[in-house]
Order: structure tokens, then sequence, then C-alpha cells
């Protein structure tokens, strides 16, 4: 428990950083010493000594801060600054006034000095005074003191409790002694009778009631919208990348928006890629474009006419479709016995089986495990084959894409 004896004298080992007050009581608090001297050059010395960190640690009681400056001489010297408290009767009208002002109790609870106090708590012209037992005798402040009041500045301009401790009372009681004042000022300010408006039993406002229907969500958006343009600067990310970064996460909150799936559960580094790749096509890349599949390449360890072989497979059907172009599988025999006759009698030609593939000329069929058919070309005598159309679950549907 702290005491009110306890909460009247604070010492602090260190002081804020800096010399120049920033608060508007702190700067109060300088220009009441400067005010009081006559000697620009002590001041300016004192400034000096305080920016050097000639202060030691600082200790604050009512009425006085006191500290050790060190000089030019080995023994630092005794340097205080004294300031009046407050009497009882003072304290009891500033409490008073300061628990009836809401600004001003949320002033001093955000640890400020309240404006409207502004003329009874700061020093006024000569009332702050300062001792130092260094030999200078002449008009005060000598310059060890006007350092101790440069760093002092610095502390009120942390914690202005510090200016109330030097009027006379610590933290602690000021903040409870305004707490039971405020709440008696609150007391008195309840009306005497009941409200002309009824209450409600808290049975009743915590029943369960029937709650209205959510209105019908917003229709989505046709297609995701552009980026915004990122400028190229040395000292931001590549414009490309923020690019891609932004459309890709269009992309996938439209994907969410409309399936409730996230279209990148589960992918491993190579399917992202794709995915990523499959944005631009390949017929007339852009040179920001082909940097993006260079660098997709590289990173999965493949080439980028593999890549653009995926990427053409995704933008077919995605990862299913990605799934026919690299994985043969064994379907069973019934949607090929069904599939070739059909195609034959299209004068589609006969085409031959392997694996989950039907093969004729420049046209190939695979098999999907999803059931669908994707459709392949390549150029004659070669294997080079490459997805096209759109799947379906029809073979001949399929290559007419």
């Amino acid at each position: 428990m702290i005491t009110a004896r306890d909460d009247r004298r604070r010492t602090f080992e260190t002081v804020p950083a800096g010399v120049e007050a920033v608060s508007w009581w702190g700067r109060a608090w300088v220009s009441a010493l400067e005010e009081a001297s006559g000697d620009a050059a002590r001041l300016a010395r004192g400034h000096a000594y305080a920016a050097e960190g000639h202060v030691d640690a600082v200790t604050v009681t009512p009425g006085r801060i006191v500290a050790y400056v060190r000089g030019s001489r080995a023994r630092p010297y005794r340097t205080e600054l004294a300031l009046s408290p407050f009497p009882d009767a003072e304290w009891g009208e500033l409490l008073e006034e300061v628990a009836a002002d809401p600004a001003a109790l949320a002033s001093l609870l955000e640890r400020e000095v309240p404006q409207s106090l502004a003329g009874t708590v700061l020093p006024g012209a000569g009332e702050l005074v300062p001792r130092c037992s260094c030999p200078d005798t002449a008009r005060p402040p000598c310059k060890h003191a006007a350092a101790l009041c440069y760093r002092a500045a610095r502390l009120l301009d942390r914690d202005p409790f510090v200016l109330l401790l030097l009027r006379g009372r610590g933290e602690r009681e000021l903040l409870d002694e305004l707490a039971r004042r405020n709440a008696a000022h609150a007391a008195r300010e309840q009306p005497d009778t009941a409200p002309d408006f009824p209450g409600v039993a808290a049975r009743a406002a915590l029943a369960r009631t029937g709650l209205p229907p959510l209105p019908a969500p917003l229709p989505a958006p046709a297609a995701v919208g552009l980026p915004p343009a990122y400028p190229a600067d040395a000292a931001a990310p590549d414009p490309l990348a923020l690019d891609q970064l932004a459309t890709d996460a269009a992309v996938r909150a439209l994907t969410l928006l409309t399936t409730a799936e996230d279209p990148t559960a589960g992918l491993t580094l190579w399917q992202d890629a794709v995915r990523l790749a499959s944005a631009h096509h390949t017929a007339g890349l852009t040179g920001a474009a082909r940097t993006l599949y260079r660098d997709l390449a590289r990173a999965t360890g493949r080439t980028t006419t593999d890549l653009a072989r995926a990427a053409a497979a995704w933008r077919q059907g995605g990862r299913p479709a990605l799934a026919a172009l690299e994985e043969p599988w064994d379907p069973p025999a019934g949607p090929f016995d069904r599939a070739r006759p059909v195609l034959l009698a299209a004068s589609r030609g006969a085409f031959r089986p392997e694996r989950n593939r039907l093969t004729a000329h420049t046209r190939q069929l695979r098999l999907g495990r999803d059931g669908l058919w994707y459709a392949y070309e390549s150029r004659p005598d070669t294997e080079d084959w490459w997805p096209t159309g759109t799947p379906s679950a029809d073979p001949l549907t399929a290559l007419r894409h």
C-alpha cells in the first residue's frame, strides 16, 4: 500500500532525452526561470550543461526539485529549484474545480495540465527560486540551476503530476481525492424524481426475441476490377509485384464470394505458380508478364514452356485440367467403349486408345478423373500436345470448342 508520505517523494534516475520542452506547460516552466534571469550567457551555459548530461538523478518533493549537477570541479554541486506548495484550503478549491469540470479531469487523467489550471499551478515570474552550492553568488540562476530547470521541464513534459507534487500533493492521493469528489458531484446531479420515460425490466430486455431476416446480399461483380497504378519508386516494392498481388487477391476474393471456396487451398508450389501464370496468356505477352513467367519457372525448377503449357491447361479447367495434362491414369473401359464409336460415326476419325487418352492425328482427348474430356492439339508428326477448348462430359462437344 502506498501511503501519502511515500507518494510525496519521487526520484528520477533518468530524465527523458532532449533539452527543449515540448508541452505548453513545460515551456511555461522554463519561461518562469528565464524571465527572472538577467544573464543570457548563464542560461546558454546551463542549456549546454543539460544537453551534455551534467544533471544527475532528480528528486522531487513538495516545494522543491533537487539534483547534483556536475560542473568544472570534481565534486558536483547540490542544486535545487524551490516552489511554494499550496496550503490545504487552496488545494481544496483546486480539487473541487477539477472534479466539477469533466474536461479538466479528462486532461489530468491523460497526463496533461488542464488549460483552466494554467494560472494556478504553473510558477509565476519570480516564484521559482533557484539555489546552488556553487561559488557563483551573482544574480541567480547560476548555470547549474539553469541546467536543472531545463532537465526538469522534460520531466514535466512526460508527467505533469511532478508539477502537482511540487505544489504539495502526490499523484495517488490526488487521484483518490478527485475520484471521491467526482462521485459526489455525480450524486448531486441525479434528479430527485423519476424520469418521464418508463424503464424496461431486465427480464424483458434479455428475453430472446425473433430478429428480422438479414437483407439479401448484394450481387457479386461479374469480374474483378483493375488494380490501382503503382508508380515506380526505388524505395518502394516492385510495381509489377504489387500489381500481381493486388490482382490475385481480387480474383481469390471474387472466387470466395461466388463459390465459398478458396482457389488456393491445398495447392502445391507448382500448382500455385501455374495458377498465377494462367492469368497471362502467352500470346502477346508483355515484358512484365515474360518476367513473371521466367521468375515462376525458375522458382519451381521448370522451363517457361512447361509453365506456359500448364497455364493453358489451368485456363482450360483449373486443377482437374492440370491433372489431366500431367497425370496419365487407367480409366475403366466403359467411357472409351462409348466414346470411340461416337467419334467414328461423327467422321472424327479412328481414335487410338492409350491409358486415359484417345489420339487421332493432330487431335487428342484426355479423360480426367472428374469424368470430363479435355481436348488437345499438336502439330503434324510431333508429340507437342497443348490444351485447347473447354472440357465436356461429351467427347464430341469437347472437340468442337
